[in-house]
């Protein structure tokens, strides 16, 4: 094949001869004109003639000449101009020639490349026969070139895919080919294409097989995956349920034998298989949660409530543990938080609960304190939970929030566990688009941070908040040996106003009464006595002097107002409670007032009307386990309620149509959901269905009994009518509430 250069060669070769072969022509042409020239002249001169005139003659010739030079000149100007645009035409024609060589190695290049590639190329004109195919395309249809050019060629279609139109005119679209017994996928491209005959159609096609083929594996294991995680959680609930149903007769009956006279012995055997039945439960509480995550059926439900009453709450669940080993716990809500704001409560108590009961769990000395503040964007909350714990090593700090993970995973660990709880509470805070993290050090004790976006609630959900007091220059002393619950009073009271001093013993206490005149003093229990013997507490000491003290610890309040203590706050202290003490003058009487309920020996406070009336409920109790209608009769008699058991759905129909017609309806039904024969949601049916036909009488109110904590569940039974709903083992405070709705709803029926 020539190249460009060789061309260039063999064009200036001959272009150097033709100017030679013109340059010798010339010099022939002019040595001869000279020559004839001369010779004319000559003989011209040597003529004789009476008529010859040189002169004239000489002139003429002159002239001759002179027009045979301007004519040689113009021929030269001419020849000159047309050597210049025979250049500049060779030069084109050598561009030309360079071009139409570089074209043609282009369409080599490219006809190499489009036989050579994977992808597979045809091409087809308006009739639908074959223009062009490439060597991937005849492999393929198992055919030559020569088979395939001119004919409408196609291969078996077993699948068509969808059409798709792109935005640049492209036609995309799947087909399943069948290529000579084997299936093939090939996604092909389709653009309309103009070549010299006319418009023809372009497809490209890329084997994508082994992809679809991926594709179609990785789908149905994801739908035998769907199907086991189905299976799981339906095999979580029944175990859900076979669990928690002897689960709350055991914890019922341990609480029920624990209101009974008891000796030592029996009174410790009773607390730890309780308490063991407690752990029991949480365990199962915390596989529950995680398998909900897992399923990514971990739904929020915001709604506005009190963020400091939520906190003190969760804390004050976790007060006994604590109190129990010793050790302190205490919170703080900054007073610049909204009071009210918008999110999801039972969510935001699962997080705290779970990061201080760890803090509770892993410390021994000192204490655990929740602190809630401002974070520093808008409507951002940092919630911190720190002890003085055994704290974390750096490597077991990122650990601790995978699943199934403990700082101490060894067979001869201290503590116990799923490993679930911070795992679940990471979770949780991401749910909340929010961040969890932990500051900790080896023997320095763990502090847990997370921060989510709260939004205050409406004006209208805004609520009464705390009234802080105002106790400026107002000087207060703190007598307690540990510093949690001591230092969060001062920092309290500080932003109140006041001027505070924490004495860890007596004896400071005693050197520093004597310095100034105290607005008030705040004594921890243990140190209460300690002060009473030395004189410490008088009239003079303080206007107001509190005791702090446990809720068990209720007992020794008549010896400590008659020693002189003013009034009481019970640990962990509530701001509005401390507001309250630090406002009274005395305070002690309407002290025990507002702290003691009237507890009955059930240990549930007795429902009333509102007013302070006494209100015997009428309870059909529908429960097909025996332990758990003894429960049930027994808690609910201790409570003055008369209770009326059924063993199925179709006796408490009867039972609650019976009583409806005598003119003595039910004040309350409680409807277990699980019941042989009809179940709890069918009966509801039945009930609410006679109630749409008899208006005679209210709604009864029913609230379903369960051991499934599904929110499916508590749906289906809203959906069939409910009212509420309990969740087995049963919470007493939550069967108080309950109760006390029930004895309003009777008072004002009467």
């Amino acid at each position: 094949m020539s190249t460009p250069q060789s061309g260039k060669t063999a064009r200036a070769t001959h272009s150097r001869n033709t100017a030679a072969l013109i340059l010798f022509g010339r010099a022939v042409v002019i040595t001869l004109s000279v020559v004839s020239g001369a010779l004319g002249f000559y003989s011209g001169v040597r003529l004789s003639s009476a008529t010859y005139n040189p002169h004239d003659y000489a002139t003429g010739a002159g002239a001759l000449f002179a027009a045979a030079c301007a004519v040689i000149a113009f021929l030269l100007m001419r020849r000159r101009v047309a050597k210049e645009k025979m250049r500049q035409l060779e030069m084109r024609i050598e561009e030309l020639s360079d071009r139409n060589w570089e074209l043609r190695e282009a369409e080599v290049r490219a006809r190499s490349l489009l036989e050579a590639q994977g992808d597979l190329i045809v091409r087809r004109d308006t009739q639908g026969r074959v223009t062009y195919v490439n060597d991937a395309y005849c492999a393929l249809a198992g055919k030559s070139r020569d088979d395939l050019l001119g004919h409408q060629a196609a291969l078996p279609v077993l699948e068509q895919g969808e059409t798709t139109m792109l935005a640049d005119g492209t036609r995309a679209h799947d087909q399943k080919l069948d290529c000579g017994g084997s299936a093939r996928w090939i996604a092909w491209r389709e653009v309309a294409v103009r070549t010299e005959t006319g418009s023809e159609v372009q497809g490209v096609g890329r084997d994508v097989t082994d992809r679809v083929e991926a594709e179609r594996a990785f789908a149905s294991a994801r739908d035998l995956a769907e199907a086991a995680n189905r299976a799981k959680s339906r095999f979580l609930a029944m175990v859900s349920h076979e669990i928690r149903t002897p689960l709350n007769g055991l914890l019922g009956m341990a609480d029920l034998l624990l209101d009974t006279p008891l000796t030592p012995e029996q009174l410790t055997y009773a607390k730890a298989a309780k308490t063991s039945g407690e752990t029991l439960l949480s365990l199962i509480e915390e596989v529950l949660d995680f398998s909900k995550i897992e399923a990514g059926k971990l739904d929020l439900e915001p709604r506005p409530f009190a963020l400091a009453a939520l906190v003190e709450e969760a804390v004050e669940l976790l007060a006994p543990r604590a109190q129990a080993k010793g050790i302190e716990i205490a919170s703080f809500v900054d007073e610049r938080l909204p009071s009210r704001i918008v999110g999801d409560p039972a969510r935001l108590r699962q997080v705290l609960l779970n990061l201080a009961g760890n803090a509770v769990k892993f410390t021994e000395q000192g204490g655990v304190a929740v602190l809630v503040e401002p974070g520093e964007r808008d409507n951002e909350i940092r919630f911190r939970v720190r002890d003085t714990g055994i704290g974390l090593a750096p490597r077991d700090q990122a650990r601790v929030f995978l699943d199934f993970e403990q700082a101490d995973g060894s067979s001869t660990r201290k503590f116990g566990g799923t490993g679930l709880g911070l795992a679940i509470s990471k979770r949780i805070v991401e749910r909340m688009e929010g961040s969890i993290a932990v500051e900790s050090g080896p023997g320095k004790g763990s502090t847990f941070s997370f921060i989510v976006s709260l939004p205050a609630a409406p004006a209208d959900h805004s609520g009464a908040g705390l009234t802080s007091p105002d106790l400026k220059d107002s000087a207060v002393m703190i007598v307690a040996q540990a510093d949690v619950e001591a230092a969060l009073l001062a920092r309290r009271l500080g932003r109140w106003g006041a001027k505070t001093c924490t004495a860890t013993d007596e004896r400071i206490a005693l050197a520093l009464a004597p310095e100034r005149p105290w607005d008030a003093l705040l004594v921890d229990f243990p140190l209460a006595h300690a002060m009473l013997d030395s004189g410490a507490i008088s009239a003079a000491t303080a206007s107001r002097s509190i005791v702090l003290i446990r809720p068990s610890d209720r007992h020794e309040l008549p010896a400590l107002k008659a020693a002189g203590f003013t009034g009481y706050l019970v640990k962990p202290v509530r701001a509005a409670s401390l507001a309250a003490r630090m406002q009274a003058q005395n305070s002690f009487e309407h002290a025990l007032a507002d702290g003691v309920e009237e507890i009955n020996e059930a240990g549930i406070a007795a429902p009333s009307s509102g007013k302070g009336k006494w209100v015997a409920l009428s309870i059909l109790v529908a429960e097909d386990n025996d332990i758990n209608a003894l429960l049930a009769r027994a808690l609910l008699a201790r409570l003055g309620h008369r209770p009326v058991i059924a063993g199925n759905g179709e006796a408490a129909v009867a039972c609650w149509r019976k009583a409806r017609a005598d003119g003595a309806p039910y004040d309350l039904v409680l409807m277990d959901v699980q019941m042989p024969g009809m179940d709890g949601l069918e009966a509801t049916r039945r009930i609410r269905a006679t109630e749409a036909g008899d208006t005679s009488h209210p709604p009864t109110r029913i609230v379903a009994l369960t051991a499934n904590a599904y929110a499916e569940d508590r749906d289906a039974c809203l959906a069939a009518g409910m009212d509420g709903l309990l969740v087995k083992p049963l919470d007493r405070e939550r069967l108080r509430d309950v109760l006390e709705t029930a004895a309003k709803r009777a008072a004002l029926a009467a």
